[in-house]
């Protein structure tokens, strides 16, 4: 059942990888990041899937109009979870071992 709903997460990612040329969208940045919301929640260490949603992230962003597309759209996401806890938000990427230049933030000025 576990390897099931891997293998699903896994095929909805790979269906949501960017091409060359287009841009990023809120879909593909929710996606990635869905398996973190009990993370974000509560905190601790985040899981295998959530990690992988972070470097899937990392990928699909190259550009810097894709990392503030993105930024917007994890500002969004946020937004419609207010027990996201700030600490576990901001440390998400290093937890995972991702440099990653998006900040995973209620707060953050994409524009920036």
């Amino acid at each position: 059942m576990k390897s099931a709903v891997i293998l699903m997460l896994v095929v909805a990612l790979v269906q949501f990888m960017v091409k060359p040329g287009e841009a990023v969208t809120c879909g593909q940045v929710d996606a990635s990041l869905a398996s973190c919301i009990p993370y974000l929640m509560a905190g601790g260490s985040p899981s295998a899937a959530c990690c992988d949603g972070v470097k899937n992230l990392k990928t699909i962003t190259p550009t810097t109009a894709d990392k503030r597309a993105a930024c917007d759209c994890v500002k969004a996401a946020a937004a419609k979870y207010p027990n996201i806890k700030e600490d576990a938000a901001s440390s998400l990427p290093k937890k995972c071992g991702v440099d990653m230049n998006i900040p995973i933030s209620k707060t953050t000025d994409c524009a920036k």
